[in-house]
């Protein structure tokens, strides 16, 4: 079959160690070549550059800045000082501390990697001195950091939006109640860990004043996803819009209000932010030529006719999704691999009925599980080096945590509704 042929030649070449954009675009041109087929080379090139046109793309270079930007500019630290004066007398407060802060950075910045080095610059020497292992602070922050791709402004959901055609917005709103469950989820293993290793036992609850106090120092940065989300939610902008607002607010605040960054520091994050989006574009680009060969092949339909004679019930479809994903991911990094299985699995999709909406959910909150699995963990890596741990130490700890991610993940797979009522109230 052609694409397990497709899929073995890319993993080859990639486990080379040629770069993501080279290899897609080496195995689209090795096929044709070596197949026979009679398609013209120029063709490649033009599907290349179609793959980068659509105007949607234009919300990844304003997502990838916003995270930077917030990253750097005070936003972070507010978060994780409130969040600490309200849950820190919990039993692993300081692991509780880590997963909401982690979730309400997420909100604005749309980046796991830019939510792990963020929270991570902060409470990792927190939890240092707390007593926790290192290894475990970093395996947590390394699955919490993931939970800003289930967040407004995910850069995934809007690459699956684009590919699937559905509304960004819905899908945006869409994942706020799964990555709210998982963060749950997470801060039970926290208070778990923080009662059986006595490290973190719990402490006294804040008072009042103190509550408000933090309060009013984080209220610029709190109010930021409430902005984002509100102006998404009730339509005043759309979630392309949206990242523009949270980089004029995020400048703002950090420049005028909390004072971390100034006006000289802002072209250095620009121009890391570029390089990230351009890397980001050019594999776009190079995955859109691959998708081409995919679809005037009819892939799409021989894998429909595959997946028929294993699963003819939709609930057998989405099991063997998430394990396909989750064996794609261990590999390939979440992006990459939605823009190669996506365009494969939803006319699937599509055949047994399934919400578009939902399957993105299930496809992004599945491939987030890639981000902290080794050898190509993205959060993974940076939560290790600001940590100071090794791979090995880490993985032992990311046994529970991961245990409950994939736990809900059923439980987000199998409960539409988590993501449905959303798209309910935006009907109503």
């Amino acid at each position: 079959m052609l694409a397990l042929s497709l899929f073995f030649i890319f993993c080859f070449i990639a486990c080379l160690g040629v770069p993501l954009m080279y290899a897609l675009i080496a195995t689209t041109l090795g096929m044709i070549l070596f197949a026979g087929m009679s398609y013209p080379i120029e063709t490649i090139l033009l599907s290349f550059i179609s793959g980068v046109e659509p105007f949607i793309l234009i919300a990844v270079p304003l997502f990838i800045f916003a995270g930077e930007l917030l990253s750097k500019g005070g936003v972070g630290k507010r978060i994780v000082d409130f969040t600490q004066t309200l849950f820190g007398f919990l039993p692993g407060g300081l692991g509780v501390v880590t997963c909401i802060s982690c979730l309400l950075f997420g909100g604005v910045s749309g980046s796991a990697i830019a939510d792990t080095a963020a929270i991570g610059s902060m409470v990792i020497p927190m939890m240092k001195r707390k007593g926790y292992e290192p290894a475990f602070a970093a395996a947590l922050l390394a699955v919490a950091g993931t939970l800003a791709l289930l967040m407004p402004l995910s850069i995934p959901f809007l690459v699956y939006a684009f590919i699937a055609g559905v509304s960004m917005r819905q899908l945006s709103m869409s994942g706020i109640g799964p990555a709210i469950i998982t963060a749950v989820a997470l801060m039970a293993v926290c208070m778990w860990y923080g009662r059986k290793t006595g490290c973190d036992p719990g402490g006294r609850v804040s008072t009042a004043k103190e509550i408000w106090s933090a309060f009013k120092g984080a209220s610029s940065a709190l109010i930021m996803p409430v902005i984002i989300v509100g102006g998404i939610w009730s339509g005043l902008f759309t979630p392309t819009e949206a990242a523009a607002v949270a980089v004029v607010y995020g400048l703002v605040i950090s420049i005028y209000v909390y004072k971390d960054i100034t006006w000289k520091d802002v072209s250095p994050l620009l121009l890391k932010a570029f390089q990230t989006s351009a890397t980001v574009m050019l594999v776009i680009g190079a995955t859109g030529c691959l998708s081409w060969l995919l679809t005037v092949e009819q892939v799409a339909v021989q894998l429909t006719e595959w997946v028929r004679l294993f699963a003819h019930e939709p609930w057998v479809f989405l099991l063997l999704v998430n394990g396909v994903l989750f064996l794609l991911g261990i590999f390939i990094e979440p992006l990459p691999a939605m823009l190669l299985s996506a365009p494969l699995l939803l006319p699937i999709a599509k055949n047994f009925g399934v919400d578009m909406v939902h399957f993105g959910v299930v496809v992004t909150a599945n491939l987030a599980i890639a981000l902290y699995t080794p050898p190509v963990g993205g959060t993974l890596f940076v939560a290790a080096k600001l940590a100071g741990a090794g791979i090995g130490p880490i993985t032992k700890h990311l046994m529970p945590l991961m245990g409950a991610t994939l736990f809900m993940l059923i439980i987000i797979t199998y409960v539409p509704q988590l993501t449905q009522f959303i798209q309910w109230i935006l009907i109503r």
